[in-house]
């Protein structure tokens, strides 16, 4: 199964794709970025690429390295802004989103855009939950710059938002202030070492998102690989998580399948509850889907 952000989403397409590039709109600018799963032909000739591109991401030495492999340096083709604005009006009433974007020292701009249809769901699972005054607990690890936390926090929920790198949480912040929402609790930690700890403590929560990288580290150092630890973090997960909760697993590394994913979550989680899992991708003009990460959504 495959999903994709809806069609109603105007401030974000994906223009063309090809040649191991993404070619997208972003609000009022256009990025040429590279993309190694677009295994096709670009439908746009490179003249119209050049033309419509705004900003262009040239890979730097790191690229192709573990870990590195989204480094390189952004070439402005025209005039643009270091910051920016996106709006996500969303299918549901009351899903809408700022979204600042920015530059950053790799390939990434601030936003997933094919992760719409997931802040769909939290904000369709959490709204479930809210009928008679109840406010779940939502817990958002490895939460970047926030989308995901913006959704549950919209849908009622009472969320914390973790991350290591302290300059991203800021940028969530500052998503969750233009959004018009607050109180979200933000948390600079290694997410092994806190879900460990909330267990010990005995405290529960009603939603866990997970969107792991596949390498990094924490404020104090601390190693991470996916490989390595996916298994225990989702078996340390499944002690915090309520009995009647939601689970949000997302896996960009190559070589991770849906149906790996539905394993790993039930050996983890037990085999009771509903799960789904597919693919998020992004469709262009053209009508060629590129897949780009795999979700699978636990219900207990």
């Amino acid at each position: 199964m495959a999903e994709f952000p809806s069609k109603n989403w105007t401030d974000y397409e994906l223009l063309d794709s090809g040649n191991g590039e993404k070619l997208e709109r972003f609000g009022a600018y256009v990025l040429a970025r590279p993309e190694p799963k677009a295994l096709w032909s670009k439908s746009l000739p490179q003249k119209e690429w050049d033309r419509l591109s705004h900003i262009r991401f040239k890979p730097g030495a790191g690229f192709g390295r573990a870990g590195k492999e989204d480094s390189g340096t952004w070439e402005r083709l025209k005039k643009t802004d270091d910051q920016w604005y996106i709006r996500y009006n969303g299918e549901q009433e009351g899903l809408q989103l700022n979204l600042r974007l920015g530059l950053t020292a790799f390939k990434h701009v601030g936003v997933f855009p094919e992760q719409a249809p997931n802040w769909e769901y939290i904000y369709r699972a959490v709204r479930r939950m809210t009928p008679g005054g109840t406010v779940p607990k939502v817990l958002n690890l490895f939460a970047y710059t926030g989308a995901a936390s913006l959704a549950a926090k919209a849908a009622g929920a009472e969320v914390t938002h973790l991350d290591s790198v302290r300059q991203v949480v800021t940028w969530a912040r500052g998503n969750m202030e233009s959004s018009g929402l607050d109180g979200i609790r933000w948390v600079v930690e290694d997410a092994m070492k806190f879900a460990r700890r909330e267990q010990r403590r005995g405290n529960r929560y009603q939603g866990i998102i997970l969107d792991p990288p596949a390498y990094g580290h924490g404020p104090d150092g601390e190693k991470w690989k996916l490989d390595e630890c996916l298994f225990e973090m989702l078996r340390t997960v499944s002690g915090i998580l309520d009995e009647h909760g939601f689970v949000v697993l997302n896996l960009y590394s190559n070589g991770y399948s849906a149906l790996l994913g539905e394993t790993v979550m039930r050996e983890a989680f037990g085999k009771g509850g509903k799960m789904e899992s597919g693919e998020l991708a992004l469709l262009d003009r053209f009508g060629k889907a590129l897949p780009l990460s795999i979700f699978v959504r636990l219900e207990r």
